[in-house]
């Protein structure tokens, strides 16, 4: 059962390996289609700081987990946050006075989680167990 259970940590590991190559090709790919666009357009928008941010931050997700073998819970709520930023900066004259609301209310709730969970890990540190690397 051992030899099973080693070969398939193994397989889930490569899949997992080559999922993340994905990921980083694709978001490398996706820098690049916006930096052709922005020399196209010939000036940079906020909007366009905002999307380079939300890729650097993605592409920072998968190093960090490639490192670490583990996900921050924080950096998809980093990602969260700016993406609502934009979509704010993007469409704010189209929207509705509660529509904003409701979107700055989920950004300070967004910002919120990222300080509980910051205090969390500083405060109640998950127990060292025998197996961990850290």
């Amino acid at each position: 059962m051992g030899r099973v259970r080693r070969t398939g940590i193994k397989s889930i590991k490569v899949v997992e390996h080559l999922v993340l190559a994905i990921i980083a090709i694709a978001t490398i790919v996706a820098i690049g289609q916006e930096i052709v666009h922005i020399f196209k357009v010939g000036m940079v928008a906020l909007a366009d700081l905002l999307l380079l941010f939300i890729y650097l931050e993605v592409l920072a997700m998968v190093s960090n987990y490639i490192e670490s073998g583990k996900l921050p819970v924080r950096m998809p709520v980093y990602i969260a946050i700016v993406a609502l930023a934009r979509y704010l900066i993007l469409d704010m004259k189209s929207m509705d006075d509660w529509r904003i609301a409701a979107i700055s209310l989920s950004t300070i709730v967004l910002a919120g989680t990222v300080i509980v969970i910051r205090w969390g890990q500083l405060k109640l540190p998950y127990p060292k167990t025998p197996d961990s690397d850290d």
